[in-house]
């Protein structure tokens, strides 16, 4: 059946909606400006891969400590609020960070223990996200709802990686790393004004270790889930060591600088953009096959920069994962939305998020080291040809293929707390 723009916008009706797109707008923007100014600090106090690695790990070091609490937290309490304390935590890290590098008062321990701060926020961040959605929303509307608050997401951090370029290369990563820690700090009122409700549950409910059990069992009952975990464990680190680690050293020998970071990485959000696009209006019949399959494009994007191509053909490929990269996440959030249990979405998504990042820090920790060893280029073939092999290996999966977005089941619709708002203007289809 086709769509039109009015029946994609519809979901506009909802007022808690439109804050979440507020809050999506200002979060992405504010945490833009720590995805360029992180680097470039550590490269200018130190000028080693290795402290990059180091530092960098260190914010994902807590996913593994407390992703899956915050699932549980986000299943017990409401997530907007578990989201709000994880913003705090950024803002917190980030701000001290930008304040200490403007003063010259920062050192790598301090960089370390600071982004300790920061990967504690983005760990209760993520599966309190996850579960919010669906709580705004009716199940018939999540679609339309993931793709367009992704892409409020993503133009918002567009534009938030280019001004960060031009500002760590104008002003220095001190005030980009400030300016994300203010931005952090604004979401939280937004936040705070949405009339979600917890999940209901029992007053004598479950401890904390029994429903970390109950999660884990839902999360390894459906191979598709665990299937995908796998995958993303090494691709995941491989994207973030050979790219995220190693890039920004590339960048600054062959590339230009800073603002060629900033700029790799705008294309990389017009890419999501125009995924997001996409994916607003279709959605694989076989959800599983487009998570699965299209990382093959983030290998890639790294090998493109491992092998030093013209500049417009490797922004060709980050646009080309970009695309892959916001089509399948739209894939898989409404794919986990709608086949797993409600009141275990964020425990699941907070499994998945573990496993998905787990090896986020070896991938940071090992690519300096490899890079120093055998050379940058090699790390990131090493780092390609680790992500054709993940692909491959998870395609072997019956359920992969199986799995169709038609067979979900019909769960009973939570009440919305979400009121609808004054009516929204009709948006005439485009004829």
């Amino acid at each position: 059946m086709s769509r039109s723009i009015r029946d994609d916008l519809g979901v506009l009706r909802y007022r808690d909606f439109r804050i979440l797109l507020a809050d999506r707008l200002l979060a992405p923007l504010a945490f833009s400006f720590s995805l360029v100014g992180v680097s470039f600090a550590v490269l200018d106090v130190t000028g080693s891969t290795a402290d990059l690695s180091y530092v960098l790990a260190a914010q994902m070091i807590p996913s593994a400590l407390l992703m899956v609490f915050g699932g549980v937290a986000a299943d017990r309490f409401k997530p907007q609020l578990v989201i709000v304390l994880g913003n705090l935590l950024i803002a917190l890290g980030e701000g001290a960070f930008g304040l200490l590098t403007l003063v010259h008062a920062i050192n790598v321990p301090d960089m370390i223990g600071l982004e300790l701060v920061t990967g504690s926020g983005v760990a209760l961040f993520w599966p309190a996200s996850t579960a919010l959605l669906p709580k705004i929303v009716p199940h018939e509307e999540l679609q339309s709802a993931s793709a367009l608050s992704r892409l409020v997401m993503n133009a918002s951090q567009m534009g938030g990686m280019a001004i960060a370029g031009i500002t760590v290369a104008g002003v220095g990563p001190g005030w980009a790393l400030s300016v994300c820690g203010v931005g952090m700090l604004g979401t939280v009122p937004l936040l705070a004004s949405l009339r979600v409700a917890a999940n209901e549950r029992p007053e004598d409910g479950p401890n904390v270790w029994h429903e970390l059990r109950e999660g884990w069992q839902e999360f390894t009952k459906h191979a598709w889930v665990w299937g995908t975990m796998l995958e993303y464990l090494l691709v995941n680190a491989c994207w973030y060591g050979g790219l995220l680690v190693l890039g920004p050293v590339v960048a600054k020998s062959h590339l230009g600088g800073p603002a060629a970071w900033g700029w790799l990485n705008a294309i990389f959000s017009v890419g999501l953009i125009l995924g997001g696009l996409l994916a607003l209006r279709w959605m694989p019949r076989r959800p599983m096959l487009a998570v699965a399959g299209l990382p093959v494009t983030f290998g890639l994007a790294c090998w493109a920069v491992g092998a030093l191509w013209p500049f417009w053909l490797i922004m060709a490929t980050w646009l080309v994962a970009g695309v892959s990269g916001e089509v399948l996440a739209v894939s898989w959030n409404v794919s986990l939305a709608r086949f797993i249990q409600p009141d275990r979405l964020a425990r699941v998504s907070a499994y998945d998020g573990l496993g998905s990042t787990i090896a986020m820090p070896l991938g940071a920790l090992a690519a300096g080291p490899l890079a120093a060893h055998v050379g940058v280029a090699r790390a990131q073939y090493a780092a390609a040809l680790t992500t054709f092999g993940c692909v491959a290996l998870t395609l072997l999966l019956k359920e992969i293929w199986t799995m169709r977005m038609s067979d979900a089941p019909d769960w009973d619709e939570p009440v919305l707390a979400a009121a609808i708002g004054e009516p929204v203007p009709p948006v005439a289809p485009i004829s």
